[in-house]
């Protein structure tokens, strides 16, 4: 890859003074920079219960987020206030552990401000309400009783109608279509979850009273949601546009503020188009050596027809898990625990209208309910023989492997291990840079297949995992690219999903879902920006250790640092300071 420089951001200008703002007595030292963040850290998790129940903090279980107006502008200004305490502190006077920590509650505490006033999450996005009513924690983890999470749950929601009543106050009168359409959407995947499959979850509880009281809570909410998205079928959606581009200068904020990265939406488009063609010719060559007289997009839908059948699904997918993890160990790839808590289960029934395959860990501060589980949803019975294998085909043996990377080994399961065997302080365990954590993950996928897994040098299996790779590798390239030309160049959702037809060769159905992601979540660009960055750091790690180096070393590096932006990692990693503002 063509290196590309991109200048580390100056402190001054990420973190420096702002010419406007009230003077504030300066903070000084390590102490008083640990007091300030805890002051942030409380108010932050008590804005913020559900965040807290899924840290593992069970003193917020049962409670929710006040989202009225008063209590929107009162955090956002505690948000302002903490930005320019920060703002003040004496950064030369904080030991360089501290400063790591500083940088990375700064960029959080900005990037919280960003969603309220430039991504518009509470009065221009009304799925921030329609998926608000969340209970599935107290069903998928055994954190407590059974009936002191019902409790939760009850007083979960009893509080929808108030949530839908500051959603109706809050959000302004003409919408982004695309939001209205996925809110709606939302709002009955969260009705048939309440009236269906959190019922299923709850079957067995014999407390009679506390039954009567949940069915109760349950009807107030089930219809408060119906009644919101209603709401939005008749009041909103004949006033929608389309006006859902954040805009080149917001882009630029959310690039600054979420990774560190100074680039130009321009620029990263550039990279993002030559490695997208660089990505088909791996996937095109890996086409021709398993088939050269078929189009490698035929040969790709040939591979899908290698599955497991519905009765084995769960099993192969567990032992390949088994297979992969030895993979690592036998390879020296990244170090593994002796014991692992991994779990390999059906998806549960109240999960399965949303989710393929998933990885939930616990929350890095969760002392009762640890295990992990790696979700895959089943085949249902019910469906016809088509349906079926139309849901077979997406766990083909090579794409499944690759998802299994990717969720649990060395993915997302090897990074929460790694996190919380480390020395990570609460800081670093509570903010996650989106680029470092789904960018290592995506990373693996092709690490793993550079590694020679699953082959044993069998030239035409090697393709095969290749080719799966590769087309998992072109999706998320496409999304950088149309994360930016849909924010920053004006293009609309059609052609956006003609995009991804072309380049991502799927059908027209998984190319529009992929292009409506993109026009809520511009961030998805930073799967494959996360994945660049860490390629270029190892590339500029192996040559600084020479003979010394290997991918162990480099990965245990990477893992145990917390989940910071990725260049703040090549200041822990790299000891020629020329080198750490090379990102791409």
């Amino acid at each position: 890859m063509k290196k590309i420089i991109a200048l580390l951001i100056p402190v001054a200008l990420l973190f420096g003074c702002d010419q406007n703002k009230p003077v504030t007595a300066t903070v000084s030292g390590d102490a008083a920079f640990q007091k300030l963040s805890d002051d942030y850290l409380t108010g932050y998790l008590a804005w913020r219960p559900e965040n807290g129940v899924a840290l593992g903090y069970h003193q917020y279980d049962g409670k929710v987020t006040d989202m009225g107006k008063e209590s929107l502008g009162k955090e956002l200004g505690r948000l302002k206030d903490f930005d320019q305490k920060l703002a003040a502190e004496d950064t030369a006077s904080l030991s360089p552990k501290m400063f790591y920590d500083y940088r990375i509650l700064r960029s959080a505490i900005k990037d919280e401000i960003f969603t309220f006033e430039d991504m518009g999450t509470y009065d221009r996005n009304p799925m921030t309400y329609a998926g608000a009513v969340d209970v599935s924690i107290y069903v998928k983890r055994n954190f407590a009783p059974i009936e002191d999470r019902i409790k939760s749950i009850i007083a979960i929601e009893k509080n929808a109608p108030n949530i839908f009543a500051a959603a109706k106050a809050n959000l302004k009168d003409s919408l982004p279509k695309p939001y209205i359409e996925t809110a709606i959407e939302v709002a009955h995947g969260t009705t048939d979850f309440l009236g269906g499959d959190l019922k299923v979850a709850l079957k067995d509880v014999k407390n009679d009273t506390l039954t009567k009281a949940f069915n109760a809570a349950n009807k107030i909410a089930i219809d408060a949601i119906n009644g919101f998205a209603t709401w939005l079928q008749k009041e909103k959606l004949p006033k929608a546009n389309n006006n859902y581009a954040i805009g080149e200068a917001s882009y630029k904020k959310m690039l600054l503020y979420s990774e560190g990265l100074t680039l130009s939406p321009e620029k990263i488009l550039a990279i993002g188009l030559k490695e997208l063609k660089k990505e088909q010719e791996v996937f095109n060559g890996a086409a021709k050596t398993i088939n050269p007289n078929k189009k490698p997009v035929d040969v790709y839908h040939d591979l899908q027809k290698d599955h497991p059948t519905a009765e084995n699904l769960i099993p192969d997918v567990k032992k390949n898990v088994e297979a992969i993890r030895k993979f690592l160990t036998d390879k020296n790839i990244v170090t593994m625990p002796a014991t692992v808590n991994l779990k390999v289960q059906e998806t549960p029934q109240y999960a399965r209208a949303t989710s393929t395959a998933s990885n939930d860990d616990p929350g890095p501060f969760e002392t009762k309910a640890t295990e992990a589980y790696y979700y895959v949803t089943p085949v249902d019975p019910k469906w016809t023989a088509q349906q079926k294998e139309d849901w077979l085909r997406q766990f083909d043996y090579y794409t499944t492997d690759n998802v299994t990377i990717h969720e649990a080994y060395p993915g997302h399961y090897t990074q929460f291990l790694h996190l919380n065997a480390s020395s990570a302080t609460r800081i670093e365990k509570m903010f996650a840079s989106y680029a470092y954590v789904e960018g290592w993950a995506h990373y693996c996928e092709q690490m793993m297949a550079d590694a020679g897994y699953g082959h044993n040098g069998d030239t035409v299996r090697a393709a095969k995992y290749r080719l799966a790779q590769a087309g998992d590798a072109l999706l998320r390239l496409c999304r950088l690219c149309v994360s930016i030309k849909t924010h920053c160049q004006g293009m609309k959702l059609d052609d956006a999903t003609k995009f991804f037809m072309d380049n991502w060769y799927q059908g027209e159905k998984p190319s529009h879902q992929e292009a409506l992601r993109g026009t809520f979540d511009p961030g998805y660009l930073f799967y494959t920006i996360g994945k660049l960055e860490i390629l270029k750091l190892r590339t500029d790690y192996e040559k600084q250790e020479g003979a010394n180096f290997s991918l162990k070393k480099f990965h245990d590096a990477m893992l145990d640092h917390g989940m910071p932006q990725i260049y703040l990692l090549r200041e822990v990693l790299l000891t020629d300071k020329g080198t750490w503002g090379e990102v791409l």
